[in-house]
Parts: structure tokens; C-alpha cells; sequence
């Protein structure tokens, strides 16, 4: 199984709105990066994925699971645009923020330091278990 972090603006889309969805969870849709795109053609059902506040917060909020390989986004009919389902787990008891990922010497080659725009990005097996461990997991 791999990891991944999903980024979105939690006054378009929040933690808080994932968890609304329930076991139902939404597409991860909208996402117009081919890098982006082509991570979330990688992801298999049961992945599992940070979710990430951008522009206010900037911070891992919580873990979601991926619940639907990639397929056409529902929000355009250019083909080329594909994304998962995803569905709220959990939240980390202590979100980890962008402030404290960049000050970790264990955390200076993650995707989210390296490549900050990208809304989609892979997460190491050895990332995930430092976040997971700053957030209280």
C-alpha cells in the first residue's frame, strides 16, 4: 500500500466537509496537474493519504483512504482529467503543521517541502510514520 497527502483550501473543501460525506466520501476532483493526475492513476482502493489544509491553516489535518481507483472527473468532459474517491479515517489528535514540517531534518526531502504547489504528492513510508507520530498517532 502506498501513502499519499491531498491538499485542498478548507473554505472550498475542508476536513470537516470529507467527514460530512461519511463512508460515502467524495472524488478528489478538479485537480488540473498532470504530475497530480498521473499520482492519482497510481493509487490503488485502500491507500491511504494525509489530508492537508492549504492557503489558511497549512497543516495535516487528518487521513483519509482512497475508495475508488481513478476514473473522469465528474467536473469536466476533458478526458484527460481523472481522480480518486477518498473518505475521511481519522483525524491526528495534534495537526502537523507546514511550519513544523520544514523545521524536521526527517521531513526536508517530502514531496510538501520540495514541491509545495503540487496538490497531490507521494508520501514516504518513513514520512508517514514521523507525521503520524508528530500528530499524536
Amino acid at each position: 500500500m502506498a501513502q499519499w497527502l491531498f491538499k485542498s483550501e478548507p473554505d472550498v473543501f475542508g476536513w470537516d466537509d470529507l467527514v460530512a460525506k461519511g463512508d460515502t466520501g467524495e472524488e478528489w476532483d478538479g485537480v488540473r496537474n498532470y504530475q497530480a493526475r498521473n499520482f492519482m492513476r497510481d493509487m490503488a482502493v485502500g491507500d491511504r493519504g494525509f489530508f492537508y489544509h492549504s492557503r489558511s491553516g497549512l497543516e495535516i489535518v487528518g487521513i483519509v483512504e482512497v475508495t475508488a481507483e481513478a476514473h473522469p472527473d465528474s467536473t469536466t468532459e476533458d478526458d484527460r482529467w481523472e481522480c480518486v474517491d477518498v473518505k475521511a479515517i481519522k483525524p491526528l489528535p495534534q495537526p502537523v503543521t507546514l511550519e513544523t514540517i520544514k523545521a524536521d531534518e526527517a521531513l526536508s526531502e517530502m514531496a510538501l517541502v520540495r514541491s509545495a504547489r503540487l496538490s497531490v504528492q507521494p508520501v514516504t513510508d518513513a514520512e508517514w510514520a514521523h507525521i503520524c507520530k508528530l500528530g499524536g498517532l
